[in-house]
């Protein structure tokens, strides 16, 4: 039996709001269809929020490979129209201040490796576990922190900021 070149990779792709809504998707990571992946989930995605959330609401994502393809934007500009913060409009190495990455990143990852899965499938199991298990409350917390990082971000004029947290 020939042993794979790379261990298998799961990503973990999420969508939140600020009414209680949070969705996910568990994909295995492939490079080479990884933007097609990323507007099916798109798609997936968009038709969940409430119309009101669609019209006011901004799409951030991070510069991964995927996000900005041509493809993936031309979706995602369809419904966000010039209310999409991503590569190319984000300054390089700038804060993350994506709402995931404020608290709820480091709450869940906390909450999913506390029994330690040893295999792929109860990794799998136990995200969908634990995405299952947030509450509006978890939710909320995330958006205060956001707010909060933002906040500090503009208080320190764009520069350093986490050691203020």
């Amino acid at each position: 039996m020939k042993n794979p070149l790379h261990s298998e990779k799961i990503g973990v792709w999420c969508g939140m709001s600020p009414a209680a809504h949070n969705w996910f998707h568990l994909l295995r990571c492939n490079r080479h269809k990884a933007a097609y992946i990323y507007t099916e989930i798109f798609n997936t995605f968009v038709n969940q929020p409430e119309d009101v959330e669609l019209s006011i609401g901004y799409f951030h994502q991070d510069g991964a490979t995927s996000h900005p393809s041509h493809a993936g934007m031309a979706e995602i500009k369809s419904f966000y129209g010039n209310r999409v913060i991503s590569k190319g409009i984000w300054p390089p190495r700038s804060h993350d201040l994506k709402s995931p990455d404020c608290f709820f990143w480091g709450y869940l990852k906390g909450r999913v490796y506390q029994s330690k899965p040893r295999t792929t499938d109860a990794l799998k199991a136990n995200i969908t576990e634990e995405f299952q298990e947030v509450t509006a409350d978890v939710l909320a917390r995330t958006f205060q922190n956001m707010a909060r990082w933002v906040q500090s971000c503009l208080d320190a004029n764009g520069g350093h900021f986490q050691h203020m947290l």
